[in-house]
């Protein structure tokens, strides 16, 4: 699980600084359409405000995109500086908000010990809950992590209130499958996922499939909560009607980004369970049709898959080649070296 973190102060109308652990940035534009400057080079963001849907680029000083100027040098800038309290300011902000903020600084300076004592003692908080249960996930803390999910989830309607407040953004990688993981913010959303992720890890599936039903319901096009569906219904369950259900759930998906080929993959492996070889090597090969950003742990199990079907529609010279091609990579790859005769 990753963290990301950066806090944001705005100078002027369309214009920000953004402070994180590799430094600091400057924003300039309206919402929607951003140009970033920092140490590592220039980002332009454009999106459609509202949607979620974005699309950037990124050129470095030395690149040909950036040949023909030269970015003003900007003075580095510690967020952790930003989240301390003076001594005034202590004595008229809350205890427990006061914990939240140390919090956040402690984790800026990676003492994830300290942050996680300050944000348990913030507990009532839904946003230090939010950042205990993740700190305690990350440290297979299931148990605490679980609690600390619950009352987060308990005080849903104020998750993201202390992160507005001191200007700060957070965003966690939290792991949907072996092979991928997905950005989330701190809304109940995450915390439901956060919750189920804590449960698989548990072995207590149907109650991580009961929070992934809640979430479907309220957006079905969802691909992480239907990719977490479907790793559910062909992992652990592996059935008839499971496998189908996990067909359904990939319906209509294109390879657009790698969550949504991890959830052909589990469309493939579904129709080989359901004794469809033709049509999950088909859906296995759609999955490997674009390998732009996508994980090699991805291809390699999308790959994979697609050599057992290979084996089950007699290809074994097909199948042979797949695995080759993953034992080349990666010898200690599931059973790759004993499929091929090599261990």
């Amino acid at each position: 699980m990753a963290f990301r973190f950066f806090r944001r102060m705005k100078i002027a109308p369309g214009v920000s600084v953004n402070l994180s652990k590799s430094g600091a940035s400057l924003s300039f534009g309206p919402r929607g359409a951003k140009a970033t400057v920092g140490p590592r080079g220039i980002r332009r963001t454009v999106g459609i405000p509202g949607t979620g849907a974005y699309y950037t680029t990124h050129s470095g000083y030395g690149g040909r995109a950036s040949a023909r100027s030269t970015a003003p040098p900007i003075p580095a800038a510690r967020p952790e500086d930003r989240l301390t309290m003076g001594f005034f300011k202590r004595l008229v902000t809350p205890k427990g908000e006061e914990h939240f903020v140390d919090g956040m600084r402690q984790f800026v300076l990676s003492h994830e010990t300290a942050a996680l004592r300050h944000f348990s003692q913030a507990r009532h908080l839904a946003d230090a809950a939010f950042m205990a249960g993740i700190l305690s996930l990350k440290r297979n803390a299931f148990p605490e992590a679980e609690r600390f999910f619950k009352a987060a989830k308990a005080r849903h309607a104020t998750l993201g209130r202390y992160f507005d407040k001191y200007g700060v953004q957070a965003s966690v990688a939290l792991a949907i499958t072996e092979e991928v993981t997905a950005l989330v913010q701190p809304n109940l959303r995450a915390v439901l996922l956060a919750l189920a992720e804590v449960y698989q890890h548990q072995g207590r599936w149907k109650e991580a499939a009961e929070l992934l039903k809640q979430l479907y319901r309220r957006d079905p096009d969802d691909v992480v909560v239907r990719l977490s569906l479907a790793e559910l219904a062909v992992e652990e369950a592996g059935d008839k009607r499971s496998c189908q259900t996990a067909v359904k759930l990939a319906e209509g998906v294109e390879n657009e980004s790698e969550v949504h080929t991890a959830l052909l993959m589990y469309k493939g492996m579904a129709l080989h369970r359901l004794g469809l070889p033709t049509a999950a090597r088909d859906t296995l090969t759609a999955a490997l049709r674009r390998t732009k950003d996508r994980s090699d742990g991805l291809l390699r199990a999308v790959r994979y898959e697609r050599a057992l079907v290979y084996e089950a529609m007699g290809q074994a010279q097909r199948a042979r080649s797949e695995l080759g091609r993953i034992y080349a990579e990666a010898p200690d790859y599931e059973d790759v070296a004993a499929r091929l005769g090599l261990a």
